[in-house]
């Protein structure tokens, strides 16, 4: 007994020795029996503790768990509630099999008990032991009996049946396990009723599940914004974000000349305001969301400017994200405010900060043209300062301006070049080249400037050598007499001296155009350039509507869908925003979906490839070479003789267009292996609409061809073919290495292409492929990559890395892997969307030498997933009436003639589809099926 200090009671001794055993790091496994006996207890406190030792410990002791059941058992029928629902709970929280099973019964109580809190415990249960033993759940009915939770008289069982459901369907991404839609009008009713009295958590859960339903007209859209509206004033920012998500999503579906569609936006201010006002990590999140709300809807906060003012005492990443905002803000109306508050950031201390408030002077320039002057005039103002990285960013950006503005500001080239020699960074030193290259005439000295970068050319980046190559080349264009000397030199150093494939091409390039046709090279070289876009940075229309529905989570912080960054793809769904209703101003064409497509299930129309933008992979690949659509080759790539072709009698000429100049052929050394076009780029993903798991299908899988021989590829020999089961698309790859040398570090790289086919997980090839060695690969696929209409629709470019190099190839997939397995519609449906079809879209096929009856024929074209949905004969000819869908939810129809007994063997088919030019490819699929 130690002086001034009480003693303690033996009970507060019991618990206060628990508690220590509990956190301690020691493995206490050995004490289990001791534990379990322990369970007995009336001692709410201790019961707590012991469940928890339970919990921490049964994994490693699962024999032993099984002594517990009883007392859960006996505890889930206790008149304490509160025991009730921790029995079941704990149950739900220990993983081990063999007491899984045990836990059924008392659940199906539980779910039925006459407690709430019991209820909303055994909803969230339900999920854990879905995450365990889906079968099970399935089995035993308990996904039935939670959906039937949404009837029940307490929010916050609603709001835990919700919260259960969303994690049972993360594992199952097509389901709809909920079934919201509008037929289902009550469960909707009890959602928005349970809203307003559930407590935050719940609330995003049912705002997060309301964000995945489709209203079927603007009336419901707007009856639902008006339910959800009140959630924007909630102290949780969670909450906020998730009703923010539900009312951007259905505003696509309000007409813009609705009173109501004013009234929602000037609500929907204030609180993304308010968000501002939180700690710098939650206002960082809260910018995110807004830079993508502001980029959709920009009228949202087009008043709200001064709010994204920078404070001194902003963390950089809220200065930089508040930056970015400003200029998206930016008009005519508010650049003056901008302006002068962008030239006070341009004199702080964070060079980081500096710097991107000289390039949002530049990005106000090009963006609101009215500014242009005005910005060039701040620009030259900063220069005047001589801070070396203020100086180098602000000619960045002047460069774009001249972009922008043609022959309007070349008045400051002179204050430009008078800050040459303090240029030391790359892009810098690129643009002040680009500029005397492009303005060469307007520069007395512009060949003195040039050489200057001569001097150290070697020493330069690959950035700052392609534009002096090209400035110095446009500059001799300009003035050939004065500079053939530093043209030579630099074409010289280009291709003689350089290691750069890019720069070696190029300097190729300009020398065959310079000694070949003159005319030609000044066509190409000073061409006039297409005006930059005002706005760059911006996240693609496609993408963008995608991360509006993602609004509040991880992928609206990323700026990617989580597609991009969750491993695995397990939980990822494609979402896409509402289409709009005929009473909107933008009203969708009927063509838009087929009659048998579900709401919500529009096919997306393919992007041409003439109109797209930045290629992912930018491969320098043609299609492959025609054929039959399995088989599949390499593209060719010969070597191209850039630097033969009648050279020498050039000469010693004077060619049109240079008065004077002897050009000197280049050397016939080290020609370019390939130069091809590089293809245009994809502007949006399709909207995924796979069906998930579908049931084993034997689908015709063609034999492995050749599409990378050894010789093309520095040993590496790859062999490969595409094959569909149970709703999974693999490439199944044979990689063979016939070089002397190991070879290791694998990866593969898809370019975009017609169906957004992309790999769903690394190239793994498990230990180094050694001389002589052969490894097979099945790597899945999944599609959900961005998309790009290709020539031939079935076209896939394929980049392969390794130790070595990287090797690009083509080959043609099958179209039937692309089938779905829930690719059957019913008959009334079939006809009317037959009907629907213009008769110009149908298409007639003959089908030679196919010996099968309509059975055998229906039989085997199932297998592949083409659905007969009807037979009949007619005039001695069996008719089979077939469905099929393809993985972004295209629905093609078909009618098959058979003709029993007919010596020819031919099959006629006939094809109507909304998207004609998929026809040619079921054909060949349809082909490949019976014949194989």
């Amino acid at each position: 007994f130690q002086p001034g200090r009480q003693s303690e009671t033996p009970s507060q001794k019991k618990k206060k020795q628990k508690t220590k055993t509990k956190t301690k790091k020691t493995h206490l496994s050995a004490l289990f029996p001791d534990v379990v006996n322990c369970m007995q207890t009336d001692n709410l406190e201790l019961k707590k503790l012991v469940y928890l030792y339970l919990m921490n410990y049964a994994k490693s002791q699962p024999d032993m768990a099984i002594m517990a059941v009883n007392t859960f058992v006996k505890d889930c029928e206790d008149p304490n509630p509160l025991i009730r629902a921790l029995a079941v709970r704990t149950m739900g929280c220990i993983r081990v099999d063999k007491i899984t099973e045990y836990l059924c019964e008392p659940l199906r109580k539980c779910l039925k008990d006459e407690d709430p809190y019991v209820r909303k415990t055994a909803a969230v249960c339900v999920a854990k032991l879905h995450d365990i033993n889906a079968q099970l759940v399935e089995d035993q009915g308990f996904l039935d009996t939670l959906k039937d939770l949404i009837s029940d008289s307490n929010p916050m069982v609603v709001a835990n049946m919700v919260a259960a459901l969303s994690e049972i369907a993360e594992s199952h991404p097509s389901s709809n396990l909920l079934d919201l839609n509008p037929q289902s009008i009550n469960k909707l009713l009890t959602l928005l009723t349970a809203l307003n009295e559930c407590t935050e958590w719940g609330q995003i859960f049912i705002l997060d599940c309301l964000a995945n339903y489709t209203p079927k007209d603007d009336r419901e859209a707007q009856s639902i914004c008006e339910r959800v509206t009140p959630r924007l004033s909630h102290a949780n920012s969670a909450v906020v974000l998730s009703a923010v998500k539900v009312l951007m999503k259905f505003m696509e579906m309000l007409s813009k000349d609705l009173d109501y569609y004013g009234t929602l936006l000037k609500k929907l201010a204030p609180p993304l305001v308010t968000l501002l006002s939180a700690e710098p990590e939650l206002q960082y999140v809260a910018l995110r969301n807004i830079n993508l709300i502001v980029q959709k809807r920009p009228e949202i906060l087009k008043h709200e400017m001064k709010v994204f003012f920078v404070k001194y005492n902003d963390p950089i990443y809220v200065k930089l994200e508040k930056l970015d905002i400003m200029i998206r803000l930016a008009s005519q109306a508010n650049i003056a405010q901008v302006l002068a508050e962008l030239k006070e950031y341009a004199t702080e201390v964070d060079v980081d900060f500096v710097r991107k408030a000289v390039r949002a002077i530049g990005r106000c320039a090009i963006k609101v043209e009215q500014s242009a002057e005005r910005c060039v005039s701040t620009l030259l103002d900063l220069i005047q300062t001589k801070v070396n990285y203020v100086v180098q960013e602000a000619i960045v950006v002047i460069k774009d301006i001249f972009r922008k503005y043609p022959n309007k500001y070349e008045s400051v080239i002179a204050t430009l070049c008078e800050n040459l020699d303090s240029l030391d960074e790359p892009e810098a030193r690129a643009a002040m080249i680009w500029i005397v290259g492009e303005y060469a005439e307007r520069i007395d000295n512009a060949d003195e400037l040039l050489e200057s970068f001569l001097e150290g050319f070697h020493d330069e980046s690959t950035q700052v050598q392609l534009q002096l190559l090209t400035g110095i080349v446009k500059l001799f264009l300009k003035k050939p007499t004065e500079t053939q000397e530093l043209v030579q030199q630099v074409l010289s150093l280009a291709t003689q001296d350089s290691d750069n494939p890019d720069l070696r091409d190029r300097g190729y390039i300009y020398w065959r155009l310079l000694s070949t046709d003159p005319v030609a090279a000044k066509e190409v070289v000073l061409a006039e350039k297409p005006l930059i876009s005002e706005e760059t940075d911006l996240i693609e229309p496609t993408l963008l509507d995608e991360l509006i529905c993602y609004i509040g989570t991880l992928a609206s912080v990323y700026h990617k869908p989580p597609s991009a960054f969750v491993e695995g793809g397990r939980g990822v769904v494609h979402k896409s925003l509402p289409p709009r209703t005929a009473s909107s101003e933008s009203a969708e064409s009927p063509e838009t979906a087929p009659a048998g497509a579900p709401p919500g299930e529009q096919p997306d129309v393919i992007p041409a490839q003439g109109d797209l933008l930045g290629d992912l992979l930018n491969l320098d690949l043609g299609p492959p070479v025609s054929g039959p659509p399995l088989t599949t080759s390499s593209v060719q790539m010969g070597a191209v003789d850039l630097l033969g072709g009648g050279l020498d009698s050039l000469m010693g000429d004077e060619p049109e267009g240079i008065g004077g100049t002897n050009f000197v052929a280049p050397p016939t050394a080290a020609v370019p292996a390939s130069l091809g076009a590089p293809i245009g780029s994809g502007l949006s993903d399709l909207f995924d609409l796979t069906s998930g798991v579908g049931t084993l299908s034997g689908s015709y899988v063609a034999p492995k061809a050749v599409w990378l021989p050894a010789m093309k590829a520095k040993g590496l020999e790859i062999l490969g073919t595409f094959t569909r089961q149970v709703g999974s698309i693999s490439m199944d790859l044979q990689l063979t290495n016939k070089a002397l040398q190991v070879m290791t570090d694998f990866a593969i790289q898809f370019n975009r292409n017609s169906f957004g086919l992309a790999p769903a997980a690394p190239l793994q090839v498990h230990a180094p492929l050694s001389p002589n060695q052969t490894v097979e690969i099945s790597l899945p696929l999944s599609t959900v990559g961005s998309v790009m209409k290709m020539e031939p629709l079935n076209n896939l470019q394929v980049a392969v890395k390794n130790n070595i190099d990287v090797f690009y190839f083509s080959t043609l997939y099958p179209l039937h892997i692309l089938f779905v397995e829930d690719g059957k519609m019913d008959r009334q449906m079939f006809l009317a969307t037959w009907k629907d079809i213009p008769n110009e879209n149908e298409a007639q096929f003959q089908i030679r030498d196919c010996p099968l009856n309509a059975e055998a024929a229906s039989s085997k074209l199932q297998s592949s997933n083409i659905f007969t949905v009807a037979k009949r004969n007619v005039e001695g000819q069996d008719m089979l009436y077939q469905s099929l869908k393809l993985t972004n939810g295209i629905w093609v129809l078909a009618e098959l003639r058979i003709q029993p007994g007919n010596p020819s063997c031919t099959v006629r088919l006939s094809l109507k589809c909304r998207a004609p030019e998929v026809s040619q490819h079921v054909y060949q699929a349809y082909e490949t099926i019976l014949k194989n």
